[in-house]
């Protein structure tokens, strides 16, 4: 299977190519959401949609770091539009076989595959929708 291969800083990660509308680079800045949870680092006008941008190191509880400005990925989830805040994208590669993480299993993760010697996390895009909810449901149970 064809996965969009990204990085956030030198971390690998994969989403499933029928999972991804486009890339896209992002503007100078983001239109701040108020109230938003930190990981949702605003929205942006895309050729006259409203997207949803969300910064994938915090998404994933991974440790601070600075923050990306390389390239968007707009995730194709139907009526909702969802971009992820990356580095960099890499390309398009086949990904054969994806194995089961190590440590404690996190929805948004579906697995980790080898890619030309080194490692690749995949992504679920279902796991991700749930991650980005659960980040506005959490806020509201304060």
């Amino acid at each position: 299977m064809r996965h969009v291969i990204f990085r956030v800083e030198k971390e690998r990660y994969g989403l499933p190519l029928a999972a991804v509308k486009e890339v896209v680079v992002p503007p100078e800045r983001f239109t701040r959401v108020p109230r938003a949870p930190a990981a949702v680092k605003g929205v942006m006008n895309l050729r006259g949609r409203v997207v949803t941008v969300v910064e994938l190191r915090q998404l994933l509880g991974l440790p601070d770091g600075p923050t990306p400005q390389g390239r968007v990925v707009l995730l194709e989830r139907g009526r909702k539009d969802l971009g992820l805040l990356v580095t960099d994208v890499d390309g398009i590669e086949a990904v054969e076989r994806v194995s089961t993480a190590p440590g404690k299993a996190i929805p948004a993760v579906r697995g980790v595959a080898r890619l030309k010697g080194l490692a690749v996390t995949v992504l679920d895009p279902e796991g991700l929708d749930s991650a980005v909810v659960g980040l506005f449901t959490a806020g509201q149970q304060k």
